[in-house]
């Protein structure tokens, strides 16, 4: 086991990372001194744009085009990220898919489309990654949940809402299993934040849905990014298979 010391350079691999919340996290993350990989399913302009604010160049990352849903796209980035850096000790589960749908709306081919990314994207990245960080004896794994996986949504879908809980029982599963081998597994489970996604998905209703948030305001997405980085870090050996409630005290527990 090679378990890297705290003063070593690590490298974070974060997916969803070009745009929203995803870039904050990669923001995150590099000016906590990671190496960021930032992938995306279409990194685009966005991620161009993203790697050039952060200077990622020789030694501090790249971007990488990468489908969660496909195990092929995955493992091409962490055989990547072995031949230029020689390992990876940290993924970031942040690609998702949203669609506010009535249920009754639902079409089953997109709740399974969806279930592919969200719930299955974590689950095929932890897999593929956690083998690595299993030889290596260390690894940090950050999932991000949601508040509607929860409650079972207000303003979102089924399909995201039931994607957003299976993520929180995959915690746990990956949590208990690689406990032994020096990785944790943590999820974040956010309420409606202050993001492009969130103020989209809201539309007109956006104010009245800030009425009903006992603090009165949306979260804060780069205290939320603060928080993956605090899950990321070597010294959250002894937190794994938690779930961290950000929500403005919509679900108190």
């Amino acid at each position: 086991m090679v378990a890297p010391l705290p003063e070593q350079i690590q490298t974070a691999v974060v997916t969803g990372g070009a745009r929203g919340f995803g870039a904050d996290v990669c923001r995150a993350l590099h000016a906590a001194g990671y190496r960021v990989i930032i992938t995306d399913v279409n990194p685009g302009d966005e991620a161009a744009a993203l790697a050039s604010e952060l200077d990622l160049a020789g030694e501090t990352g790249m971007t990488a085009t990468m489908d969660v849903s496909n195990p092929d796209d995955v493992q091409s980035v962490l055989d990547k990220c072995i031949e230029r850096w020689g390992s990876v000790e940290v993924l970031v589960n942040n690609a998702a898919r949203t669609q506010a749908q009535p249920l009754m709306e639902i079409d089953p081919a997109v709740f399974n489309d969806i279930m592919a990314v969200n719930a299955g994207g974590t689950f095929t990245c932890s897999q593929i990654f956690g083998r690595h960080f299993k030889e290596r004896g260390y690894g940090r794994i950050v999932n991000m949940a949601s508040l509607a996986g929860q409650n079972g949504g207000t303003a979102t879908g089924a399909h995201y809402a039931a994607s957003k809980g299976a993520i929180l029982t995959l915690t746990k599963v990956f949590a208990r299993d690689f406990a032994p081998f020096g990785i944790t597994c943590n999820a974040i489970a956010p309420g409606p934040m202050d993001t492009p996604m969130v103020r989209d998905v809201l539309g007109d209703n956006i104010d009245k849905a800030i009425a009903n948030i006992p603090v009165g305001r949306l979260g804060d997405a780069g205290f939320v990014a603060d928080m993956v980085v605090m899950l990321a870090s070597p010294k959250s050996n002894f937190v794994t298979g938690a779930c961290w409630d950000v929500n403005g005290g919509l679900y108190p527990r």
